[in-house]
């Protein structure tokens, strides 16, 4: 016998007497621990944990908004941007340098490699973890778009921001293709070495935009 099926076998033990007709939701079960380690400024954390993975971080009004992402994309130099469906017409700048490439009908591998960044918003951000969650919502896109140009610029509303994890597993659909961005694209594997762009943009701008 395999250590799997000795698991599978435990299993079948413990749900030998809970009836067919009984689903998860019908028994409760006990949350008494401690559900967020959110600070009370849950937006300023967000913040400062996104930047502590060298991501840039630039809060800004609504009304400066859209001024904030065309400054951010000048600075950057972008040539060509991938903008998703949906995304706000108001954020979006006019009379860049840039060229805006849109996914329909849907971009081909070869033109998202090409691209030089992707402007996005996102379904929520998470303050303690300096988390943004993508659920391919609008504004957002499909999930190739964020991964394969190397500079990604994401717009995230004050009021999206969730204190810790258990709140924004709350918030989420948990069928919807989620993609959880912990700063750029990094990895230690070999030799201890950071690489940064690895499987993902190498760069992440994010602009936190608030009421006042």
């Amino acid at each position: 016998m395999t250590t799997r099926d000795t698991v599978l076998g435990r299993i079948r033990a413990a749900l030998a007497d809970v009836p067919a007709s009984e689903s998860p939701d019908d028994v409760p079960v006990p949350r008494d621990y401690r559900r967020s380690h959110a600070e009370p400024d849950a937006v300023a954390q967000f913040a400062a944990r996104v930047a502590d993975y060298r991501a840039t971080v630039t809060r800004t009004t609504e009304a400066d908004a859209c001024a904030t992402v065309a400054a951010r994309l000048a600075a950057r130099g972008l040539r060509t941007l991938v903008v998703p469906d949906g995304f706000p017409a108001g954020l979006l700048p006019e009379g860049g340098a840039w060229t805006v490439l849109r996914d329909e009908p849907p971009l081909s591998v070869a033109e998202l490699d090409a691209a030089e960044g992707v402007l996005t918003t996102a379904a929520l951000g998470i303050a303690v973890t300096g988390t943004i969650v993508l659920d391919a919502g609008p504004g957002q896109g499909r999930r190739a778009l964020t991964l394969l140009p190397d500079y990604h610029l994401c717009v995230v509303r004050e009021d999206q921001i969730a204190g810790d994890v258990p709140e924004a597993l709350g918030r989420v659909d948990a069928t919807a293709p989620l993609t959880w961005i912990s700063g750029p694209s990094a990895t230690s594997d070999i030799e201890l070495d950071r690489v940064e762009g690895v499987h993902g943009p190498r760069t992440l701008d994010v602009i936190v935009v608030g009421g006042g």
